[in-house]
């Protein structure tokens, strides 16, 4: 039984809470004046370090100097994005945003039976920060030397081609299906645990393609290890010119990529979107370091106003629908 003492305690403390997002609310309809009024929360769904990492920490750097206040990263990676994407959904103090990918936004809820958010209304777009293009490698010890000569071989010898993946539903696989659904080829797909697990049978001629970005491409290509056949974006990029396109290969229309925006919980007040997308894009002009991450790697910077990238969002759903039923893709 609660004492008159604990339900008390326990009174005050539930109205002290509610006060304090109550307070935040109301900071936050007021506009950029008044916020932000502490340390701002940016939720990486995905472990330190890796590619959505370093981009967040630069970023994070450059908005804590233009809003004023910290900026802090908090890495939630688990379940492909998921768990810390749910995180961002569920933040209702104002001050909690986070970065969405392909993955969490777009294919795992149609690749996913439960999901603990509804990707289409539980956020709003704040700004595309990047796409990141894929390189179509392959193995040295494959006889074709380009995308002509691979599909004329996939397509004499169905599934006879092997392609690696960091896992199911990423963005190595999905590419690799997109390649098989608009060739109307049989390619049969390698998922692994990471993408450097696949990368390595790579370079040893264990798969005989891979769909991989640069940051983790570029290095083998330039070393001669792997052979570059084409990239995934619709025009050639700067770190390897000579590279065409798939599109330039004979695939038109072939378009995918990996990318990274930031999103709010749904109940955020447009006048903190705006100052976010503001502070961002001033970002992506003016840091150097930042663009260099992004560009050096072979990545593209964004920017854009947060109904561009809502509109990239469901263009990106549209898109790769069709490619997940196709090809039968379930995570469950």
């Amino acid at each position: 039984m609660i004492s008159r003492r604990n339900a008390l305690r326990a009174t005050v403390c539930t109205a002290t809470s509610l006060m304090t997002l109550g307070a935040a609310h109301t900071a936050l309809a007021q506009g950029t004046d008044v916020w932000p009024s502490r340390t701002v929360k940016l939720v990486v769904p995905y472990a330190a370090g890796g590619y959505a990492d370093t981009r967040a920490r630069l970023i994070a750097d450059s908005l804590g100097k233009a809003l004023g206040q910290s900026v802090i990263i908090d890495n939630r990676g688990g379940a492909g994005g998921v768990t810390g994407t749910d995180v961002i959904a569920k933040a209702n103090d104002g001050h909690t945003f986070g970065f969405g990918s392909p993955g969490p936004l777009v294919t795992n809820p149609m690749l996913m039976k439960k999901m603990p958010y509804e990707a289409k209304t539980a956020f709003k777009p704040i700004i595309l920060i990047e796409q990141a293009p894929l390189f179509l490698t392959t193995a040295l010890n494959q006889p074709f030397k380009n995308v002509q000569e691979l599909l004329a071989y996939a397509k004499s010898k169905p599934g006879d081609l092997t392609f690696g993946s960091s896992g199911v539903g990423g963005a190595h696989h999905l590419s690799g299906e997109l390649l098989a659904f608009q060739t109307q080829t049989q390619l049969t797909h390698v998922p692994y645990k990471g993408g450097s697990l696949a990368a390595t049978d790579l370079m040893g001629g264990h798969l005989a393609m891979m769909f991989e970005m640069g940051y983790s491409a570029l290095p083998s290509i330039k070393a001669g290890k792997i052979n570059a056949l084409a990239v995934s974006s619709k025009k050639r990029l700067a770190v390897l010119p000579n590279v065409p396109t798939l599109d330039e290969a004979g695939v038109k229309g072939f378009e995918s990529y990996n990318w990274l925006g930031m999103i709010a919980p749904a109940n955020t007040p447009d006048a903190v979107i705006a100052t976010l997308n503001k502070a961002v894009n001033d970002a992506l002009k003016n840091d150097a370091v930042l663009r260099q991450m992004i560009e050096g790697s072979g990545g593209m910077v964004m920017g854009g106003t947060p109904a561009a990238y809502g509109k990239y969002i469901e263009a990106e759903r549209a898109k790769w629908a069709p490619v997940i039923k196709n090809a039968n893709i379930s995570l469950d």
